[in-house]
């Protein structure tokens, strides 16, 4: 048995929760920012059955050597626009990952990113960097969104 953590992300982005449970959940939105820099995960790599006991299925691709990581979960659940609940069964001890999406009221939503049951290697500085590059990647995705409607 390895030692497990939780972490937290917070932040605000510029859209509000209906737009952003829709980013979280169809793949043609996905694929413009799953992963870390320097993946990329193509739109047929993403399967999302969106219900509780639906498949959500992404494999990633490292851009510098074409290696693959496929994250396997099942949607807990799915509670449009407030609340997205996932568990990864592969990764020891089921890593839990709620996603609550907050309307700030204002244009703007804090999507606060709860996980449980983290395995050591995603909690090094590391791993954590590379999601927040995720979430960066999802801001640069929104603008181009928000700037296709105005």
């Amino acid at each position: 048995m390895t030692e497990t953590g939780e972490l937290t992300y917070r932040r605000v982005h510029r859209a509000s929760p209906e737009v952003l449970f829709d980013c979280m959940t169809t793949p043609e939105h996905l694929t413009h920012f799953w992963g870390p820099a320097g993946t990329t995960t193509p739109v047929g790599n993403i399967t999302v059955d969106l219900r509780p006991g639906g498949v959500f299925e992404t494999t990633m691709v490292n851009d510098a050597d074409g290696s693959t990581h496929t994250m396997r979960a099942v949607y807990v659940e799915v509670r449009r626009p407030e609340r997205l609940v996932w568990i990864e069964a592969d990764v020891e001890g089921g890593m839990r990952t709620t996603i609550t999406f907050v309307d700030l009221h204002d244009g703007r939503t804090e999507v606060v990113t709860h996980q449980t049951n983290v395995p050591a290697a995603y909690l090094s500085a590391q791993a954590r960097a590379g999601f927040t590059t995720s979430l960066d990647r999802l801001d640069v995705y929104l603008a181009h969104l928000n700037a296709k409607r105005e």
